[in-house]
């Protein structure tokens, strides 16, 4: 059971939960891929296709990809509703709040700084001459790596596991609720609502915070 009144951890997906895109759909869109790239997205968030698999396929059509392009996405950040006064409001009760991503660091290290998150990983992109080579540096942040990553934040802070929260929307996070105390589901695919503890259908980030406040 949580218990708000001690320190806990709550650890975000980043696509379409903490933001509102799919970055690297919205990259793919750039150049005119977006449709090649969407299909394997959507797969592999209904848990249809090996993650580490299908994000290499789909990051070697993003090859030549230059790096203002990819700025273009983040002017500003499209953070979803209730994302920064959520973390502010964790953040009031003595919680930390952290983003995991099966996307990239170039994304995650910008939002953890623009909206104050206490920790970030996600995968890393390779670049030459400013321009995305079409790989990405191994190993593969994958669902395995999600709830490592919430299990080691909770080690690093000394918090039980039964006071963690993770929160996602794809088959990619399912891993990550099932080893939290509290899995939460966010306008999610069906692979991850049966294994959620809570379902936010609404897209409003604000809803888990009066939900957790039960827990007081």
């Amino acid at each position: 059971m949580l218990n708000l009144q001690r320190p806990g951890l709550v650890v975000f997906d980043m696509d379409s939960t903490l933001i509102t895109i799919e970055c690297i759909d919205e990259l793919a869109a750039l150049v005119g891929k977006k449709d090649q790239v969407s299909v394997v997205t959507e797969a592999a968030m209904r848990g249809e296709l090996d993650f580490a698999q299908s994000l290499r396929a789909r990051v070697e059509l993003l090859a030549g990809v230059k790096q203002q392009q990819l700025a273009q996405l983040f002017q500003p950040i499209p953070l979803s509703q209730g994302a920064r006064q959520l973390v502010q409001w964790l953040h009031d009760k003595g919680w930390y709040a952290a983003v995991v991503s099966g996307g990239f660091t170039w994304f995650t290290e910008q939002l953890a700084r623009e909206i104050n998150l206490d920790a970030q990983q996600a995968n890393r992109l390779l670049w030459h001459n400013a321009m995305l080579t079409g790989e990405v540096a191994e190993p593969i942040v994958d669902a395995a790596s999600k709830a490592r990553f919430l299990q080691e934040l909770a080690q690093r802070w000394s918090i039980p596991l039964a006071n963690t929260v993770a929160v996602g929307d794809g088959a990619n996070d399912r891993d990550m609720l099932e080893v939290a105390g509290y899995g939460v589901a966010y306008c999610a695919k069906p692979a991850l609502r049966e294994v959620a503890d809570y379902s936010i259908d609404t897209p409003d980030l604000m809803i888990l915070a009066e939900h957790l406040a039960t827990f007081e």
